[in-house]
């Protein structure tokens, strides 16, 4: 369990958490939300004890294991697979003192905990898991320093998912995800053990992983239980509550003060205008409701353009000479709404910077409208804003003859208020920055906006006022994103970038969720076709030699620690010892005895198949 009780916390000046209480029992889901600066982010360093408190404790049970991405993602010279199995230290801690250990106490300890850790699984484990993320047999194998930042991210993820912390931590965990990964982590952390609290803007994910939502808002943390749709319809009818309420109470004191007004001077009432004036002091003044008003993002018209705008024709596309995309017989019209699927490295970047002019056609022909203007936001232009100048400077440099006032006029049309725009971008937040790239992306009026993962800096308000705006534009977008619920609702058509392809995808979403998941929930498919129908291969005589030795040594050893728990067991005064520990020692050698008639077992199993072979 773990326990907020009255905390409250204040960074450089400003109060983000005050008197705030919350209890989250073992095991549950929990879904954190608050608009970007509330102080989320703040929580879980509170609760992993790296700030602390300026009153109240936050408890959670003694030993308890607290796990998050870590903040140095791994870059060495060791396997993807190599680092995932590292992470599960005690582990990593028992198979070393394994290989040492002499005392058959101890080493029946050790085999017993690496029995309860299912350590024989590990690498099963932390396979499966990188292959969740997308990273197949081969890429496993392969160094961290081979991966660039954001694939590293994803193993430092897979790390921490398989080390199992009794307290899940994720912050924006889909940021570095494709839609496929962000597809197979929802389901996993359904199936999670242990504690899950997870801060996202990701309503997806919130809707099918987590059963609690803790709301940050106005200092204050308030849990609620259910999905974030749930929390949604509870919020809005307490709101709609609060606001009735307030405007009640307003009526009521207009029609006192009305009262008071008229009559405090006059001598027949003014027993009944005092005893308002103490009614209407004792009924105090409920707070304005603060809403989650966002600033709405505002794209500029196109002209319209004579179909189609742009058109394919048995094109091929890639770099240095080497084909990624062949055969692409496309087009798009105006009117389109086309979402890209595909795991990363499958050609989405490609394909767009294809559309985009960015790459010319390496094969067939690609026909686009002469008139045609492409707006392209890519994930990484916004950290490739000059940190040093302010969005007017920005802005300044595409339009140098543009006065002052109009480029004001646009940046507030941008959702970029007049206290932003003369700050240092430096200085700026994540979906603000977000908001000055897009309106950088989008100036010239495009017929066409490609938009590579546009939401990753933004708020649950802020997707969808970007949903909202994406659905008055009368262009056409491109869309890349791990984000299901912008899909769905921008989206009205889906391509699927595959194998070196980019064909029309005919199912929906639900679909490919349920194909995607069926592919990563266990081997690979080439992995499964390779060993459907195959003939175990033939094992050499020295390699059953050595298996029968291995084998036989395991006995000796298992023998051996039998012996020993008999020799404790038959002491004098065992049995008028504590329960407990004599409990302890019967399950000890209840599991060594079992563990003795397995290995006798498999290593009659290895004589025979010797003894087989002449």
């Amino acid at each position: 369990m773990l326990a907020i009780k009255n905390i409250s916390f204040t960074l450089e000046g400003r109060k983000l958490i005050d008197s705030s209480t919350v209890t989250i029992p073992s095991g549950h889901k929990v879904g954190i939300v608050g608009r970007n600066g509330a102080g989320k982010t703040t929580l879980f360093k509170l609760i992993r004890g790296e700030w602390v408190l300026d009153e109240g404790e936050i408890e959670i049970p003694r030993g308890a294991r607290i796990g998050g991405i870590a903040q140095e993602v791994p870059s060495g010279p060791e396997s993807l697979i190599s680092v995932v199995l590292a992470a599960d230290v005690e582990r990593t801690d028992l198979l070393a003192e394994a290989e040492t250990a002499t005392d058959p106490t101890r080493i029946s300890d050790i085999y017993m905990r690496l029995a309860d850790i299912e350590a024989h699984s590990a690498e099963a484990r932390a396979a499966s898991i990188l292959h969740g993320l997308g990273f197949d047999n081969d890429a496993q194998q392969r160094p961290c320093s081979d991966y660039s930042g954001g694939w590293r991210m994803r193993v430092a993820l897979a790390a921490v998912l398989f080390s199992q912390p009794d307290f899940l931590l994720l912050d924006e965990p889909t940021n570095y995800l494709d839609l496929e990964g962000s597809i197979w982590l929802e389901n996993y952390l359904t199936k999670y053990p242990h504690t899950v609290l997870i801060i996202s803007h990701d309503k997806a994910l919130l809707n099918r992983s987590v059963t609690q939502i803790l709301h940050l808002d106005q200092q204050r943390l308030t849990l609620y239980t259910g999905n974030y749709d749930t929390f949604e319809n509870t919020r809005r009818a307490k709101l709609e509550q609060m606001v009735a309420q307030k405007k009640k109470q307003d009526a009521q004191r207009e029609h006192m003060q009305s009262y008071i007004d008229r009559f405090r001077y006059k001598a027949s009432k003014a027993k009944q205008a005092q005893s308002r004036i103490k009614a209407l002091e004792r009924m105090g003044t409920l707070a304005p409701i603060v809403g989650d008003h966002v600033t709405p993002f505002n794209f500029p018209e196109p002209e319209e353009l004579s179909p189609p705008i742009i058109r394919l024709e048995n094109a091929s596309v890639g770099y240095d000479g080497t084909t990624i995309l062949r055969n692409l017989d496309l087009r798009i019209d105006q009117d389109d709404r086309i979402a890209l699927l595909g795991a990363n490295g499958q050609g989405k970047s490609t394909f767009a910077k294809l559309l985009a002019d960015r790459l010319t056609v390496m094969g067939g022909s690609k026909y686009a409208s002469s008139k045609l203007r492409v707006g392209f936001f890519a994930q990484h232009q916004v950290d490739e804003l000059e940190l040093d100048e302010t969005p007017i400077q920005h802005i300044h440099r595409l339009r140098p003859k543009e006065l002052a006032g109009r480029i004001r006029s646009r940046l507030a049309a941008g959702g970029m208020n007049a206290d932003i725009v003369d700050t240092k971008v430096g200085r700026l937040s994540g979906g603000q920055k977000a908001r000055l790239s897009l309106l950088i992306a989008t100036i010239d009026a495009p017929h066409l906006i490609i938009l590579d993962e546009p939401t990753n800096h933004l708020d649950i308000q802020s997707r969808e006022a970007l949903v909202a705006a994406l659905t008055e534009y009368t262009g056409a977008v491109i869309l890349v994103s791990h984000d299901q619920s912008l899909v769905e609702l921008v989206a009205d058509r889906l391509w699927l970038v595959k194998n070196g392809n980019v064909t029309p995808y005919t199912e929906d979403m639900d679909a490919y969720r349920k194909m995607l998941l069926s592919e990563r929930g266990g081997l690979p498919k080439s992995e499964k076709k390779k060993q459907k129908g195959k003939r175990p291969k033939k094992v050499s005589k020295e390699k059953l030699r050595e298996e029968v030795a291995t084998c036989e040594e395991r006995v000796t050893k298992l023998q051996g620690m039998r012996d020993k728990l008999d020799q404790k067991m038959a002491e004098p005064g065992f049995y008028d010892g504590e329960a407990a520990a004599i409990s302890m020692w019967q399950k000890k050698h209840v599991e060594v005895t079992d563990g003795l008639e397995r290995a006798e077992t498999l290593w009659m199993d290895a004589l025979e198949k010797l003894e087989a072979r002449g």
